[in-house]
Formats: structure tokens, C-alpha cells, sequence
């Protein structure tokens, strides 16, 4: 972009040195340092946001090829669900009503639908005192299982050290 060598870049600073002074020429080299920093990482936002946005216009193209594929897939399995269930009404109509008498079917009143009974209640088969106690006493032991129930007062009086005398 710019063809600036070495001789060129000394040249300048021999002009920054006599215009600006020595003084004044540390401080405007740091700030000029920080202009080109900021200036860098102003393009390289640039750059990361306009791949964004390319990647997320192909993400988008990829996502509209793959909702019309799927649109395409479900027509083709509906029509052969639509086929598929007009081949049984025919074979169906073809055969006739189930209810027409000749296997011995026939409903009592034809307006009155036929509802199954109320279920029967069956307690649950849980035998939790039995699984319980299915646990062996010395693991119960080792792994810190509470065999017995101790109010806070007789823990306490348990676990004091007993006076010696």
C-alpha cells in the first residue's frame, strides 16, 4: 500500500525531530503509537463484523435450503400417507361394515357407544419396609446410616467426655 523503507522513515524523523523539538517528540511518538493501535483494531473489528455477517448470510442460506428440503420430504411422505390410507378405505369398502350382522357383531342400540369399565383400584406392591431392612446392618454401619432416631439433647450427652473421679 505505501512503500516506505528505512531511508524514508528516517528522513521523517529528522523533520519531526526539528519541527516538533525534543521535548515534545517522545510524547507525540507514543500518542502517534497509540492512533495507529487504535486504528489497527478498528479495522480488524471491521473485518471480524463483516465476516459475520457473511457467515450468517450463508448460515441463513443453508438454513432456508434445509427448511425447503424438509418441506419437500414431508409433501412426499404425506401424498404416500394419503395414498396409502385411501388403498384401506377402498380395501375396507370393499369388504363392507363389520356391524352388518354376518359375524355375529351387532350392536344393541346402534346410537349407544360402547365404554369400557371403571378400573379396578390395586394398591401398590411397594415393600419398603422389607427393602429397607434388605440393606445389610454392618454397611448400614460402616456407610453412617442413622439406625435410631436421637433428639439433639441425648446426641449431645452421648458424645460428652465423661468426668474421670
Amino acid at each position: 500500500m505505501f512503500d516506505i523503507g528505512v531511508s524514508k522513515l528516517l528522513l521523517i524523523g529528522g523533520i519531526a525531530l526539528v519541527v516538533i523539538g525534543p521535548e515534545r517528540l517522545p510524547r507525540v511518538a507514543r500518542m502517534a503509537g497509540t492512533m495507529l493501535g487504535r486504528a489497527q483494531r478498528y479495522v480488524s473489528d471491521v473485518k471480524a463484523e463483516v465476516n459475520r455477517s457473511i457467515e450468517l448470510e450463508e448460515l441463513n442460506r443453508v438454513k432456508r435450503e434445509f427448511e425447503t428440503a424438509a418441506q419437500d420430504l414431508g409433501s412426499a411422505v404425506q401424498g404416500g400417507l394419503d395414498q396409502a390410507s385411501r388403498d384401506i378405505d377402498e380395501a375396507v369398502g370393499a369388504l363392507g361394515s363389520p356391524l352388518d350382522g354376518s359375524d355375529g357383531l351387532t350392536a344393541d342400540d346402534p346410537g349407544e357407544a360402547w365404554t369400557p369399565p371403571p378400573p379396578v383400584y390395586q394398591r401398590p406392591n411397594k415393600h419398603w419396609r422389607a427393602k429397607r431392612s434388605a440393606v445389610p446392618r454392618w454397611f448400614k454401619q460402616r456407610s453412617g446410616v442413622r439406625q435410631h432416631v436421637q433428639s439433639g439433647a441425648a446426641r449431645v450427652a452421648r458424645h460428652r467426655p465423661r468426668r474421670q473421679g
